[in-house]
């Protein structure tokens, strides 16, 4: 069934193109001459009119860390999962590599500076490297720790080696990792549930360009953010464990959010016991 209004769809294309395009070779020129504060916030502003743009209302829980770098570990639920986040932190994401044969939108990755990472059996050391590397040079990364996006109903089980990276050390203090949690909530003030979320949801062999045009010809959707307790590596003494608290949290926000119920920070051995 088809909803949503192909006239709004139309004038937000035009209007993202209009704001795109030409933003596009300034955020290339401020990468080439390593211009760090350009490139770190331009796609702060940009996203954040997108966002506008394209009729998405962000709630935020919590705050964003300030501390630099940051790794936050967040769930995945949808491309404009990319809007939302980095509306609100100036954060390169680490994609798996697909998305760099993706028409138009491999450019848009590649200007924010991903890190893509190969899925495949034996690949996963470079792209722990090629983390590590980021971070060390003081580059906030936001991880999809599922590895996949969901229909946003729950949070699949976190992939520990994904977070290798949070075993780094710079200065001898380990760096800062940070759960995050992303909901798809209303449409135009009325709760999706789990049947009408996945008009903004892009999961499983869903056709992207289809998705894509649908969501764009609909109303207000409203996203909830919530950021998470602090933590690092020293906390847990374990990758796995530092996975498992991650995980957690996410999934018990998550759950709060679906069933409209006030976030609570609950230490991960609660959640456990619940």
């Amino acid at each position: 069934m088809w909803i949503g209004s192909p006239v709004r769809g139309a004038m937000r294309i035009a209007a993202y193109a209009a704001l795109t395009l030409p933003l596009m070779p300034v955020q290339l020129a401020a990468n080439l001459l390593g211009l760090r504060g350009v490139s770190r916030w331009l796609p702060v502003y940009y996203h954040s009119a997108v966002c506008v743009l394209l009729g998405l209302k962000v709630e935020v829980i919590g705050k964003p860390s300030q501390a630099v770098p940051t790794l936050f570990v967040a769930n995945h639920v949808s491309y404009l999962d990319i809007e939302v986040l980095s509306s609100l932190v100036p954060v390169s994401f680490v994609a798996k590599s697909e998305v760099a044969t993706w028409p138009f939108f491999k450019w848009l990755a590649k200007l924010q500076r991903s890190v893509f990472v190969e899925r495949r059996v034996g690949a996963t050391r470079a792209s722990r490297e090629d983390m590590l590397r980021r971070l060390d040079v003081g580059d906030n990364l936001m991880l999809f720790a599922e590895g996949t996006s969901t229909d946003g109903t729950r949070v699949l089980p976190f992939r520990s080696a994904l977070l290798a990276a949070a075993e780094l050390r710079r200065g001898g203090r380990p760096i800062v990792v940070q759960p995050v949690c992303i909901s798809y909530r209303r449409l135009d003030g009325i709760p999706m549930g789990r049947y009408w979320r996945p008009l903004f949801t892009w999961f499983g062999d869903m056709e992207l360009a289809r998705h894509l045009w649908q969501a764009v010809c609909l109303g207000e959707a409203s996203i909830t953010v919530v950021f998470g307790a602090c933590t690092d590596f020293d906390e847990h003494g374990d990758r796995k464990k530092l996975t498992e608290h991650c995980f957690r949290q996410v999934s018990h926000f998550l759950q709060q959010l679906n069933r409209g119920r006030p976030i609570d920070d609950k230490p991960a051995t609660e959640l456990q016991k619940a």
